[in-house]
């Protein structure tokens, strides 16, 4: 669980949390055809659309400043550079925003193309 203190007292979000807001929020961008979430099993990845968007986002809290890694899946035919740029900007703003933790990092990791 993340704590943060602020004027009003203690809050306190869980790494779920965070992780869904951050799905969330990707997915509000244009190409992102979903999040990538790897079976443990066989090593593969797979297409997440659903619910489940806290499984293609990896949260790191240190000294007061979030970290995030992302895997998604991104349309064919978009310029990746300019999807990730959107999903950075677009998290970053929003965690800091809804939340009110600091980012430090956004790393988007492209892990397949669909048609």
């Amino acid at each position: 669980m993340i704590k943060i203190t602020n004027e009003y007292g203690l809050v306190g979000y869980t790494e779920e949390v965070i992780a869904n807001i951050v799905g969330l929020s990707t997915m509000e961008c244009y190409g992102v055809v979903g999040m990538a979430s790897k079976n443990a099993t066989d090593g593969l990845w797979e297409l997440i659309k659903g619910g489940n968007l806290h499984k293609g986002v990896k949260i790191n809290y240190k000294e007061e400043e979030l970290a995030i890694e992302l895997f998604v899946v991104v349309e064919y035919g978009t310029k990746i550079s300019v999807i990730a740029n959107n999903i950075i900007q677009k998290v970053k703003y929003n965690v800091e925003n809804f939340l009110g933790i600091k980012v430090s990092t956004i790393t988007v990791n492209v892990q397949g193309v669909r048609v």
